[in-house]
């Protein structure tokens, strides 16, 4: 069991827009057709199944413009469940360094043990926005992650690829050290569609998930020695007072931690990857025994969802609609159509893409982006 379980719940997720933006990113979406369930409520459930259930902590990283979906996504938890969670609302996007700095500083001070002292603690880290199943194969997967993580070393969760991919990292595997655990050799960009190939060819080669596991005493000596720039700002926090916390439907929320918004103007802002992963000589590879879906576009999205019981007139069977305003079709096919209409107070933005175009979709942003229109994100 771990004693502290980071959630990475920030960002503004772009694939799935215009449902994902800026003020209700992918990981607070629906992860089924029932509408019951969000990816992040999904990853609170998994996060719980790993700490210890008598004093382990899950700490949220999120924005603070996305409090309220937080509140929503921990809704259904029963009181102990709630009391082993705390949301740090970040005061700005600094990339999964910074998040993950912020955590590791956070559990420090609050532990009161200091690196070298006492028991170290071990951490690990969560994706918000990815479906992982079965449970019970999961946790198995992180029991090795935790041994490794109290020898001192950095473990990272590889996926192993089912086709070329050239929207993820690579992880390149060494020598075996036990069943199912690895040593990293290197990490890969994301690779041209022909390096794709060969990885998946080569079986040494597999998806870099972007979860970690890692003792907090080794993790903040590994930030000093390879991203001092990112740690030492959060380095001069103090434990929270009491008056720091605020509580809403039973959630604690680290409202007012004093530095902490100074700490963010002045950490440097870089994923987690690039600043320790990529350096870290001391990591290895738990491979994944469970289902990993990282839902990149309209498409699989839509295969997730199948029917949204939205009100649709005409139209073929093998088009998808998700929209909060009935909608009519009348002699096209094969069509990916998303409409939100406004009624919350955001803009209304509709999108229509051709199945098997979806992954045009950042293009559109961009061009969004470019011409001004952030409102519309």
């Amino acid at each position: 069991m771990f004693d502290y379980c980071i959630i990475m719940a920030g960002g503004s997720g772009t694939r799935l827009w215009p449902a994902s933006s800026s003020a209700k990113p992918k990981q607070f979406l629906p992860a089924a057709k029932d509408g019951k369930g969000s990816f992040f409520s999904l990853a609170v459930e998994r996060a719980l199944a790993l700490v210890n259930p008598k004093d382990g902590r899950v700490i949220i990283i999120a924005g603070k413009s996305h409090i309220p979906h937080v509140i929503a996504g921990c809704a259904n938890l029963n009181a102990a469940e709630k009391k082993q969670l705390a949301l740090i609302p970040e005061p700005e996007a600094k990339n999964t360094a910074a998040a993950i700095a912020c955590a590791v500083t956070f559990a420090g001070v609050s532990s009161g043990v200091k690196p070298g002292g006492g028991r170290d603690r071990n951490m690990i880290v969560l994706t918000s926005d990815h479906i992982i199943r079965p449970l019970e194969i999961f946790k198995s997967n992180a029991a090795n992650a935790v041994a490794f993580a109290g020898q001192g070393k950095l473990a990272v969760f590889g996926i192993p690829p089912v086709r070329p991919e050239t929207g993820y990292g690579y992880i390149e595997t060494a020598k075996r050290l036990t069943e199912g655990v690895y040593a990293v050799a290197a990490f890969r960009e994301k690779p041209d569609l022909k390096t794709a190939k060969q990885f998946t060819a080569s079986k040494r080669f597999f998806w870099n998930s972007g979860m970690f596991a890692f003792s907090a005493g080794f993790m903040a000596a590994e930030f000093r020695r390879l991203a001092g720039d990112v740690l030492s700002p959060f380095e001069k926090l103090k434990a929270p007072e009491a008056k720091s916390w605020t509580i809403r439907k039973g959630l604690k929320i680290l409202s007012a931690w004093a530095g902490l918004d100074a700490a963010y103007r002045k950490t440097k802002g870089i994923s987690f990857d690039y600043a320790i992963a990529e350096k870290c000589a001391q990591t290895v590879m738990v491979r994944a025994g469970f289902e990993w879906i990282d839902i990149g576009n309209w498409e699989e999205y839509a295969k997730l969802l199948g029917d949204t019981g939205v009100e649709v007139y005409g139209g073929e069977d093998s088009c998808f609609v998700d929209s909060n305003i009935p909608v009519a079709l009348a002699g096209v096919e094969d069509l990916i159509v998303v409409i939100r209409s406004g009624k919350d107070g955001s803009p209304p933005v509709a999108l229509i893409t051709k199945k098997g175009e979806t992954q045009r979709v950042r293009d559109v942003v961009e061009q969004i982006r470019k011409a001004g229109r952030k409102e519309l994100l």
